[in-house]
């Protein structure tokens, strides 16, 4: 009986030492294999910012494009509105060129027409 006593002890002291001894050697491998893992990670997280932000300028780049044709559809448009009138900008049009272009911009602001056909260009609100 007493034989088995020492063989317990010695095989749970023979235990603990294993422990520890891998503890020992487990530690620094775990953490070196975490660190490891850690910049994989951040790495990727990086490359997928750097995808992302690729993509956004490429659709800036188009939505930019698409508004350089609009301007040249509208500067067309513009050309020939002014052959039609005769080759000339007058005041007239240039007026109206103006309060067409903020009707469309500023959708609250109401154009009245006065006895010299100038629309009001500021008037104070009273509320």
């Amino acid at each position: 009986m007493e034989n088995k006593n020492i063989i317990l002890v010695v095989m749970a002291v023979l235990l603990i030492l294993g422990s520890i001894i891998g503890l020992m050697f487990g530690i620094p491998n775990y953490r070196v294999w975490q660190q490891e893992m850690s910049g994989k990670a951040r790495l990727a997280e990086a490359e997928q910012s750097k995808q992302i932000m690729l993509i956004e300028a490429q659709m800036l780049l188009e939505v930019e494009k698409l508004n350089a044709e609009i301007e040249i559809e509208r500067a067309k448009g513009m050309a020939e509105a002014i052959a039609i009138e005769g080759g000339a900008l007058t005041t007239e049009y240039i007026q109206y060129l103006w309060v067409r272009q903020n009707i469309f911009n500023d959708k609250t602001t109401i154009y009245i027409p006065t006895e010299a056909n100038l629309p009001i260009l500021e008037a104070r609100r009273t509320e």
